[in-house]
């Protein structure tokens, strides 16, 4: 049975907020290395935007058109202008703590929507 396309763009949302949630914990970790670039994932938006609508081959026989698995760019922040750190480094410890909060904001979207979807599934199999 195919994923229902809710489901799977819940989880590609799932794989894209794990990637930030790590890229956030290691801006974190490196707050005090020297000259440590801060880095953050690219907008969810652009990744829909990347990501295609492909034809699934349901036999052996029929041609792939190689679709891929979409890769979520980490790129370092731009420098902000801020005061800037002897160490030359470009973390900012409150946008790391607001990014960190948002993400805990969308990890619970996200599940509430899967719940709700999924439970609207299982109403429509009683029926």
């Amino acid at each position: 049975m195919n994923p229902v396309n809710l489901f799977d763009l819940a989880s590609q949302q799932a794989r894209w907020l794990s990637v930030r949630q790590s890229t956030v914990a290691s801006n974190v970790a490196n707050v005090n290395t020297p000259g440590f670039r801060a880095g953050d994932v690219e907008p969810f938006e652009q990744v829909l935007d990347k990501s295609r609508v492909a034809m699934a081959t349901t036999h052996p026989t029929h041609i792939s058109l190689g679709s891929t698995k979409d890769q979520f760019a980490v790129r370092e922040v731009a420098d902000n202008g801020a005061a800037k750190l002897p160490s030359d480094n470009t973390v900012v410890l409150e946008d790391e703590m607001l990014k960190a909060g948002q993400i805990g904001s969308s990890f619970q979207l996200n599940t509430s929507i899967v719940k709700a979807f999924h439970r609207m599934i299982l109403m429509a199999a009683r029926s």
